[in-house]
């Protein structure tokens, strides 16, 4: 140490000049090891930022691509809809033209009766009338035979025109005869035609009323059995709670008179039926939960199985709050209100011993006992209850078990 007037020196041992040094270079190596540690974190920071963002592009990507499916499914949804519509539209002309083909062959049936009915009438009186004058022709010869002569050539003369007269008018009548037979034989025979072509007629509209029922109904039939129903107990459900039904698709049956019905009464009734049949189908879907409870963008979060070691009895939908909900079929609601877990909680009853439960929502809209419609809005998405954040619980019951909402949701997209 140097002051003003002297010079001190302070030396250290070297015990403790080592000890001076380890600590410089600990400072040293810590000073570079947190500086390290420091910059490792950043660029560690730098990357999961950047890996973050990326599976955010990567989610963003694929909820639009899930997006854009869902969308593009919707468009074919409501196009196969309409194609169905136009389908039904087509075999209710078809039955129009059906049942105003059948009446013209009955008219057509009934007035060739009519004309084999005077045909054999105009017979009858032919050989009537060809008897009469040979009768005549018999008397006038006999007359000319047996005329006395105290009567004279007046009465002979009277005689001869009466039995002339006779005879003209015979002969007239025979020839109106023959002509009103010609007459009805050629309108028997145009009548023949113009059968023989209705019936042509009706066997192309057979042909493609029978064409439209296999492409209508066998694909409802395989959409409700792949959704666990059964087709039989679906129409025996449906025909007994619309007996009184009718319109443009009512079914009827072609009378025979009493008597065995043709091949193409028989081949009619079976269209009929089927009619009916495609009829009572376009009825039972609209009372089976075979829509989305969700029309705008969502996600699917959890599914139907088991969960945390207990079953997960629904499928879960995420989207934002207050998403509007709808019913997925036409019933009636039986609960609407808290409900322990589900939070806010929609019951509705629908036919064939559904139910469909929609839970966790922000606001309901529907109230206990409103008879609702499929695509109704009833509520919205929320996050009450048991819940981990915004989404829909969505539940379908059979008799009280628990079944895969999808099971139907996917049966419906193979037709509709």
């Amino acid at each position: 140490m140097r002051s003003d007037t002297d010079t001190r020196f302070i030396r250290l041992r070297p015990a403790t000049q080592l000890i001076a040094a380890a600590g410089a270079c600990a400072i040293v190596a810590w000073a570079i090891i947190a500086t390290s540690v420091l910059v490792m974190d950043s660029i560690g920071a730098g990357n999961f930022r950047e890996q973050a963002r990326r599976d955010l592009q990567t989610y963003e990507a694929r909820l639009n691509a899930l997006a854009a499916e869902r969308d593009r499914r919707a468009e074919e949804a409501l196009a196969a809809q309409q194609r169905f519509a136009s389908a039904l539209a087509q075999i209710s002309a078809m039955q129009s033209e059906l049942l105003r083909s059948e009446t013209r062959r009955r008219e057509l049936e009934t007035g060739i009766e009519v004309i084999q009915a005077t045909l054999r009438r105009t017979m009858t009186e032919r050989e009537a009338a060809i008897e009469n004058a040979d009768r005549l022709a018999a008397a006038l010869e006999t007359g000319d035979g047996a005329l006395p002569e105290a009567e004279g050539n007046g009465s002979g003369d009277a005689t001869m025109a009466f039995l002339s007269a006779a005879l003209a008018d015979a002969a007239r009548e025979r020839d109106q005869t023959l002509a009103d037979a010609e007459d009805a034989l050629r309108k028997a025979d145009e009548m023949a035609y113009e059968l023989r072509l209705v019936n042509e007629r009706n066997a192309e509209i057979f042909s493609q009323l029978e064409d439209a029922m296999t492409i209508s109904v066998e694909p409802l039939e395989r959409m409700f059995r792949n959704a666990g129903l059964d087709p039989d107990r679906l129409i025996s459900t449906v025909r007994r709670g619309y007996s009184g039904q009718g319109g443009p698709l009512m079914p009827i049956s072609f009378s025979t008179r009493g008597e065995a019905p043709s091949p193409e009464a028989e081949r009619a009734n079976r269209i009929m039926t089927r009619l009916d049949e495609l009829n009572l189908y376009r009825l039972a879907a609209e009372k089976v939960p075979l829509a989305l409870p969700v029309k705008s963008a969502f996600r699917f979060t959890s599914g139907f199985g088991s969960r945390w070691g207990r079953l997960h009895a629904g499928t879960d939908f995420a989207a934002a709050h207050g998403t509007p909900i709808y019913a997925t079929a036409d019933g009636v609601v039986s609960h609407a209100g808290w409900l322990s877990g589900y939070g806010q909680l929609i019951k509705i009853e629908h036919a064939f011993g559904i139910e469909t439960r929609f839970a966790h929502l922000s606001r309901i809209r529907v109230r206990k006992g409103q008879r609702v419609s499929r695509g109704e809005r009833i509520g919205d998405m929320g996050n009450t209850g048991r819940s981990t954040g915004t989404h829909l619980h969505y539940e379908v019951r059979v008799d009280g078990k628990p079944i895969n909402p999808m099971t139907y949701i996917k049966a419906a997209r193979d037709v509709f």
